[in-house]
């Protein structure tokens, strides 16, 4: 899309008055979304997006433009007024540049593209999970949503690299509602990945829907919970959003250089119970959070952030190496060329451990199992958390008892690391896109079975 020589003369105009790196960054994206509401198709969109970022670092300050005019002469001329942001009025010494193309970690192979697929068949998976759904009167309400993406990436530095990623993308999911007697309970089952069409062959649309109407119909039957202090087990089905929220971002570099995450300062410390080993990890294939390279150009990898309970290092971005003087992790990540990258999680989970699963529910005679996570809150700084639990049974004696609704569980991250006693030889992952100072990128996280001895539960009931 950029030829090496173009490129060299804007990295050129964007370095002339000064600075220690830059880069260019091109993408484009084709995107297409289906949603299908009350038993008729609801929205269609699709569409192209082309644009470039060029972005300057200098005295350890980004200074960034964007725009979707590529063409020669007003690329130079953005990177020119990068260049004059902030600068003194010196002209720096002229640099001369070479680039080589950068080799992957690793490519996700992707076996049917969404662009092959015809509108009409989107159209049919949606209209069968919507027809699976509705497995009983008590479903009120069922929407589909199919989204697909194809995302072309160049990354290009004053470094001499030259990285290209191609990124697959399809999410599919639904939502139901049900009621019963006035009361109204609500299911979501998501699916994707950085996947094709493919997807489906393993993941039928009519199987997601199934087991969304099934939540959402077991709640409606579940009775509220009584809060207080209680075992709980994390099932592995439930996914990672406790690893990923009470403890994932604060190990981003950015937040914990910056004396905004509990973890700041402590490398080298124990932070977490021997039993816990925390990793990221972007090539895992097809995984939702899994990229080539990220979006400065540098390979992804496997980041081991915690090991047996000792906090190991921080996911990092090129400006937060530059600043602790590390190397960069891959975890340099932007919604799109409008943004600039910061530091992010890709796939995050804690290592599978040794004890049996259905051993460490025996092991509690009275408790919480949650099978689902919903939402929650988390404060960086103090590492204090809220989830909301959206699928969740009573341990009695050993075995899982009723189903429950309206369960929250409060805690603090490092504390509740430091005491979990039991973890399971399964791994279980979720997808999602994770929010942070206003972008989204797509991520998943995963975590084997999980005992925790004493945590806050709350509920609709008083303890």
């Amino acid at each position: 899309m950029i030829k090496d020589v173009i490129a060299k003369k804007i990295l050129a105009a964007a370095l002339a008055k000064g600075g220690e790196f830059a880069d260019i960054f091109v993408e484009s994206r084709r995107a297409s979304t289906l949603s299908f509401e009350d038993g008729r198709l609801d929205n269609l969109l699709s569409g192209q997006d082309v644009g470039c970022g060029i972005r300057l670092i200098r005295n350890r300050r980004e200074i960034y433009a964007y725009t979707n005019d590529l063409s020669d002469k007003n690329l130079v001329e953005i990177a020119s007024f990068v260049a004059s942001e902030g600068a003194n009025g010196a002209s720096a010494e002229k640099r001369a540049f070479s680039f080589k193309k950068s080799r992957p970690a690793f490519v996700n192979k992707i076996a049917r593209k969404p662009s092959t697929v015809a509108v009409a068949k989107k159209l049919g998976l949606l209209q069968n999970a919507d027809r699976a759904a509705r497995i009983a009167p008590g479903i009120r309400q069922v929407k589909v949503l199919l989204r697909d993406l194809n995302q072309d990436v160049t990354v290009i530095n004053s470094l001499g690299e030259w990285a290209q990623d191609t990124r697959t993308h399809v999410l599919f999911s639904v939502q139901v509602v049900g009621e019963k007697g006035g009361l109204l309970q609500t299911a979501y089952e998501p699916a994707g990945g950085t996947v094709g069409f493919e997807l489906f062959d393993r993941v039928p649309p009519e199987q997601v829907a199934r087991t969304a109407a099934e939540r959402a119909l077991r709640n409606l039957d579940a009775r509220p919970i009584r809060g207080g202090r209680m075992t709980v087990v994390m099932a592995s089905e439930a996914g990672g959003t406790m690893i990923h929220e009470a403890i994932g971002h604060g190990l981003e570099a950015d937040l914990a250089n910056e004396g905004l995450s509990v973890y700041g300062g402590k490398t080298g410390q124990k932070v977490a119970s021997d039993l816990i080993t925390v990793i990221d990890d972007g090539t895992i294939p097809n995984k939702r959070g899994s990229y080539s390279f990220d979006d400065e150009g540098t390979k992804s990898g496997k980041t081991v952030l915690v090991e047996n309970g000792v906090l190991k290092r921080y996911l990092s971005s090129r400006l937060t190496s530059m600043k602790d003087g590390s190397q960069s992790t891959g975890n340099g990540r932007r919604q799109s060329y409008e943004y600039l990258p910061m530091v992010r999680m890709t796939n995050t989970c804690i290592a599978a451990g040794k004890d049996n699963p259905e051993d460490i529910v025996k092991s509690v005679d009275k408790g919480l199992l949650v099978t689902r996570m919903g939402g929650g809150q988390v404060n960086t700084v103090n590492g204090d958390f809220v989830f909301e639990v959206s699928e969740g049974y009573l341990i009695e004696g050993g075995r899982r008892g009723a189903p429950v609704r309206g369960a929250t569980l409060t805690g603090n991250g490092p504390r509740i690391l430091r005491e979990i006693d039991r973890v399971g030889s399964d791994l279980g992952f979720g997808i999602g896109t994770c929010g942070k100072n206003g972008q989204g990128v797509p991520v998943s996280d995963a975590q084997p079975t999980i005992r925790i001895p004493e945590i806050i539960v709350g509920g609709e009931l008083a303890a």
